[in-house]
């Protein structure tokens, strides 16, 4: 049995399992069935997990960058690759807002209705465009590493990268040792990826566990245009530009981004899924390590198209809730802040809701309004962060396709793991 198959039982499980919990359990945390294995069991295994997964983040992107760099050995040609990836981040964030905006206009969501929430919502600082650009260049590349901020860390690895280039033979050894480091990290992926089924189980039966039926009942229209908007942009915007840009056979792309897409589901983080992504891309896919290395943890850092799609379904729904009329300037605005958005929060935890509370202070929307979806957005989240994914895959194909670095015979080939 692959391992696809393994978390796709793992999710129906878990998600099966997780409603008895929620149906016949207690609401009280000090019950058994809450403390020890909701809250006990279920948090350490999956936390443990994600713990392993982002273990991995920061020495696999580092060497695996390093290597690409080197790989691609012509320093215009990675302007020329990053140029390109950042484009298309952008132009499927712009789209995937549009499109959000556009459904939840066209349902009116929360148009007349009364909804109560005992949520607070008190969003975090994000920092404005000058620290963004200045924090672009680490002052301590290793401070950077540890805390995990991804866009320093790919400036200095390319900045690295490039002076390794420069030095020519002298730096054949830190090459071949970046090259033999990369590999026992893909390595270590794959002891990782083992256990992901046992731990796909206990992240899935614990966040519907603790979904309540009545507050799905409540937002029910909210939730149900946001998935239509989420799936939409997957099989209709991402798949046309992987047509039009690729040529490449959709039903094989789709085949084999589904485990990516789990992990992305089941972790809600996009930095976390990074070792599956790349190995998705590069082993199954066929992109070229040189690439993969760059376009992966660049989109998970800046492409937001799921966290896009929330920000045009929620601005919506709660500036209907509260009786405000947005006009066209407001809906022009909103798209224009989640695209500059995702760039300026990239590295703030809850990115998703600080980028929700930028939107909502520039059109006028309440804050506290956020409140109001607060309790279904770890769910919400799970889809989005799989979109997200999802999108970091298309564009590195897309990007490998026009420099000639994609090897078809791999995407063809229905083996290739």
């Amino acid at each position: 049995m692959g391992l696809t198959i393994k978390i796709v039982i793992a999710v129906t499980l878990g998600a099966l399992f997780g409603l008895l919990i929620n149906v016949f359990g207690s609401d009280s945390p000090s019950h058994w069935l809450n403390y020890y294995i909701v809250d006990g069991a279920f948090y350490i295994i999956g936390n443990m997990f994600i713990n392993a997964l982002t273990m991995l983040v920061v020495p696999l992107v580092f060497f695996s960058l390093l290597c690409g760099v080197c790989g691609i050995g012509d320093i215009k040609v990675l302007g020329r690759v990053g140029g390109k990836a950042f484009l298309f981040y952008m132009a499927t964030t712009a789209l995937a807002i549009m499109l959000a905006i556009f459904l939840a206009a066209s349902f009116n969501i929360g148009h007349g209705m009364t909804l109560t929430t005992e949520s607070e919502f008190n969003p975090a600082v994000a920092p404005n465009f000058t620290d963004i650009v200045i924090g672009l260049i680490p002052t301590n590349p290793i401070a950077a590493m540890a805390s995990g901020d991804m866009l320093p860390l790919i400036v200095f690895t390319i900045l690295f990268g490039i002076s390794v280039l420069a030095l020519g033979s002298k730096a054949k050894t830190i090459v071949e040792g970046a090259e033999s480091l990369n590999a026992a990290m893909m390595k270590m992926v794959m002891v990782v990826m083992s256990v992901a089924p046992y731990a796909v189980f206990a992240l899935i039966a614990r966040s519907v566990a603790d979904l309540g039926f009545d507050l799905l009942t409540q937002l029910a229209l909210y939730i149900t245009v946001l998935v239509l908007a989420l799936l939409l942009h997957l099989f209709g915007t991402l798949m046309l530009i992987l047509r039009v840009f690729t040529g490449m056979n959709l039903r094989i792309f789709l085949h084999k981004v589904r485990a990516m897409q789990l992990f992305a589901f089941s972790t809600s983080s996009s930095n976390a899924t990074i070792p599956v992504t790349l190995r998705t891309v590069e082993k199954r896919l066929g992109v070229d390590n040189a690439i993969a290395s760059f376009t992966v943890p660049f989109g998970a850092t800046i492409n937001m198209d799921g966290t896009a799609i929330m920000q045009g379904v929620a601005t919506v729904f709660i500036a209907n809730l509260y009786g405000i009329d947005l006009g066209l300037a407001d809906y022009v605005t909103v798209i224009l802040m989640a695209v500059l958005a995702s760039i300026g929060t990239a590295g703030v935890p809850g990115v998703g809701l600080v980028m929700l509370s930028m939107v909502f202070g520039q059109v006028g929307i309440p804050v506290e309004g956020i409140g109001l979806i607060l309790g279904v957005d770890r769910i919400m989240d799970m889809l989005r962060t799989a979109v997200n994914v999802t999108g970091d895959a298309v564009v590195t194909v897309a990007v490998a396709k026009s420099e000639g670095r994609l090897a078809k015979n791999i995407y063809l080939d229905p083996t290739a793991r």
